[in-house]
């Protein structure tokens, strides 16, 4: 019993391992990871070695899968190049089973030792997080040597020979057997080591040790459709897909398995190498076979889960994938985008608002509808981002979520002033037939024009960092307000019946101004130091 539960440690030892490897390289990659995911994906061969280089990269094919239902999810990618990918993926994690199965235990005390120094010296930076990888690979060669040091003892136990025994000439009860143990592992790679360990010990057969790695694929193939059913229609596709993909390969390779395992017998190789490399070129040669049938499986997956045409719901968050928060620069990358999609939607406001001072006051219903949806989204990028642990958070990607904080709440106030002007506009000058001077609406159109390009440059900038093209609004501001009292003194009727309404509407556009300036000055202090050559400090205060 004793035994058992060291073994069941040590495979869970093997799984934290793996998962600190892949959010340690997550949390410094992470955003280059995903660039080249989605350059990837012109082509079937880049997909497929980029889904190779990201699984071989992150250590495991689950946060592939991640990244690419995220992807598919916000409709960065489309099925296709999607099961591209997932199969690059599952050859990707062949090789690195391989890579560590190697005898590198003599390199797990070093690396904890370096990993736990780096770590806990620079936890902030990218060396900290380089060191947190490091740990987690001397996990995972250390979990390795354990597994088969507490499994060597079971496999002589007579309870577990007699149940390893009664597989032996029946290929599809070991095909389950595989399945459930890469289910009951989490890991393809526990999975495989122990048939390793099995078929040295010689309680099984070759050809039933390849069925259960055959097995394993399907588990884990398993797991992650189970992952993903509380995902969109189009990335449970993708899975779907995967999924597939390994019960045809399984489905064309078992009625050859024993010819095969006995043709490898007689070269005598070592029963736990041969268990080893079948994995990688079972899943290689599959995969490479697969290929040229993605777009016949992904048109199959789209008829067995087919995606209702219903309308979607607006008042719902597009990006913010809860299946991301375990790693936070993929949780920050996706709260960007739904910001993003905030400033969109901020300056549809501003466009309705210019045509509501042209007369077209039906507009102003439109506003108050955009307002309610940039509530909600202001509300759940908020909760989004206060469910991201702080401390797993770098400096970078600390000053990142502040930007996203302080951004949101600059958008959402934005949405409250433009709601708040429509409405006086339509009040104060159609509900008691007083309009604005021809001078004076021209002067406010092209503030609402400047407006526009302001918010544009604002959401560039907190995008991409790009302060080239600072507009300089407060001083046209004021000279269109100066313009504003010099028709009063000509007593211009119209100016007169509106000047109020005017001068406020110039006051809120200051406002207005001013939150889309502060978007940007996050960077601004931020880049300061790097590119102090680059900006002005007296045209800041001119924007």
């Amino acid at each position: 019993m004793l035994t058992l539960i060291e073994l069941l440690s040590s495979v869970a030892l093997l799984v934290w391992g793996t998962y600190i490897v892949r959010t340690g390289i997550m949390r410094v990659f992470g955003s280059d990871l995903r660039r080249i995911l989605g350059k990837s994906i012109g082509k079937k061969s880049r997909a497929f070695l980029a889904g190779i280089g990201v699984t071989a990269l992150v250590q495991s094919s689950n946060a592939t899968v991640l990244l690419v239902i995220s992807f598919v999810t916000q409709g960065l990618i489309s099925i296709t190049p999607a099961m591209v990918i997932m199969l690059g993926a599952d050859v990707g994690t062949a090789i690195m089973d391989r890579v560590l199965t190697f005898d590198l235990a003599w390199l797990s005390p070093l690396l904890i030792l370096f990993g736990v120094i780096t770590f806990l010296s620079q936890k902030k930076n990218r060396s900290g997080q380089l060191g947190r990888v490091a740990i987690g690979l001397g996990l995972i060669l250390l979990a390795l040597k354990l597994i088969v040091g507490s499994a060597t003892p079971i496999t002589h136990a007579s309870a577990i020979q007699a149940i390893f025994t009664s597989l032996s000439g029946d290929t599809i009860l070991a095909l389950l057997v595989g399945a459930v143990f890469a289910m009951f592992t989490y890991s393809s790679l526990a999975a495989v080591l122990l048939t390793a360990t099995l078929s040295v010990a010689g309680l099984v057969p070759l050809y039933i040790s390849l069925s259960i790695v055959i097995g394993s694929n399907i588990g884990s193939g398993l797991l992650a459709m189970i992952g993903s059913s509380q995902q969109s229609g189009s990335a449970r596709q993708v899975v779907l897909g995967s999924l597939l993909f390994k019960l045809i390969g399984a489905i064309m390779i078992l009625p050859w398995i024993k010819p095969l395992a006995a043709w490898i017998g007689h070269y005598n190789f070592n029963a736990s190498e041969v268990v080893i490399y079948f994995h990688v070129f079972y899943n290689l040669l599959r995969c490479l076979v697969m290929l040229p049938f993605v777009e016949f499986m992904s048109r199959l997956c789209q008829r067995l889960i087919p995606i209702s045409p219903v309308e979607v719901e607006v008042f719902a968050p597009r990006y913010l994938d809860k299946a991301a928060l375990e790693t936070p620069s993929l949780a920050i990358a996706n709260a960007v985008r739904e910001t993003l999609r905030m400033g969109d939607i901020v300056e549809q406001m501003v466009q309705r608002l210019a045509e509501v001072l042209k007369g077209n006051k039906i507009q102003r219903r439109y506003i108050v509808h955009l307002e309610e949806e940039i509530d909600m989204l202001h509300s759940s990028i908020k909760l989004y981002l206060a469910q991201i642990q702080q401390n797993q958070l770098g400096e970078a990607d600390s000053r990142r979520w502040a930007e996203i904080i302080d951004t949101a709440l600059n958008l959402q106030q934005s949405a409250t002033i433009i709601n708040r002007m429509a409405t006086e506009v339509v009040k104060k000058i159609f509900d008691k037939q007083h309009f604005f001077s021809p001078a004076g609406t021209k002067e406010l159109n092209t503030l609402m024009e400047r407006l526009q390009n302001n918010l544009s440059l604002a959401m560039s900038v907190f995008v991409s960092g790009d302060i080239d093209n600072a507009r300089r609004f407060r001083l046209l501001n004021q000279r269109y307000a100066y313009a504003h009292v010099e028709r009063l003194h000509k007593l211009n009727v119209e100016s007169l019946d509106t000047s109020n309404l005017h001068v406020s509407l110039l006051g809120d556009m200051k406002r207005l101004n001013s939150l889309f300036c502060a978007i940007a000055y996050h960077v601004l202090e931020d880049v300061s130091e790097n590119r102090a050559e680059q900006i002005n400090p007296e045209s800041d205060k001119n924007i």
